[in-house]
């Protein structure tokens, strides 16, 4: 799975619970009481402030982890 901007949190944390870790290692919050957060991945990106080339890294290593 080719993950974008416009994944949402919910695909993300569908496929992969090694993604889920990673995201909360990044201190990207996914889950909210057991459920996804609603949105996609570039929304929640852009909230945090993450730089250019950091999102760019982001979605690499999640395409990769996701696989």
């Amino acid at each position: 799975m080719q993950i974008d901007l416009n994944t949402t949190i919910e695909e993300i944390v569908n496929k992969s619970s090694e993604a889920v870790k990673y995201l909360m290692d990044k201190k990207i919050r996914c889950i909210r009481c057991g459920e996804p957060i609603w949105g996609t991945l570039g929304d929640v990106l852009k909230e945090k402030g993450f730089s250019e080339d950091e999102i760019k890294q982001i979605l690499e290593d999640l395409s990769s982890i996701v696989g």
